[in-house]
């Protein structure tokens, strides 16, 4: 049994956490075996993501009054993974989620300071990265000058 000092040292370390970040996912990894849960971590850490594992008591003591809406339901085994990037840390759980069949589930988060359903959560990390969508935008920009190309030399090679 944690001591009250304990207790309150964990909810106040809870609490930066939560205050620091961009985004907050709720995941149940409950199944989750030590070889997994070191693989997931250490895939997290190199996105720049912070996972920590915290009994649902605790967490709920230090969410109270941290963002808007109702709290998801909290069931099995929670731990929170956080980042600076707002879409990092949904996405970095769903991609390990999509690989790793079964040994996670987004619960829901916390996003914009709102509270958010998994649904929600997962529409969010399915949103591509800032490099991808740049690089799209530039194809997009490229194609039509491209094509003014090739038909300028068309009407260059009739002459």
């Amino acid at each position: 049994m944690l001591q009250k000092s304990r207790k309150a040292e964990m909810i106040k370390d809870l609490e930066g956490a939560i205050k620091n970040s961009e985004s907050l996912v709720f995941v149940n990894f409950h199944g989750l075996k030590v070889a997994d849960e070191t693989k997931l971590r250490t895939a997290l850490r190199e996105k720049g993501v912070n996972y920590r594992v915290s009994r649902k008591t605790l967490l709920k003591r230090a969410l109270e009054g941290k963002a808007e809406g109702e709290l998801p339901e909290l069931g099995g085994e929670v731990a929170i993974a956080y980042s600076k990037d707002a879409t990092s840390s949904p996405r970095e759980v769903y991609n390990f989620q999509k690989t790793n069949k079964g040994l996670l589930n987004i619960l829901g988060g916390i996003f914009n300071g709102k509270f958010v359903d998994a649904v929600y959560m997962t529409e969010i990390a399915t949103i591509p990265s800032k490099e991808v969508l740049l690089s799209k935008l530039a194809f997009l920009m490229k194609s039509p000058m491209q094509r003014f190309a090739l038909a300028l030399s068309e009407v260059s090679k009739k002459k």
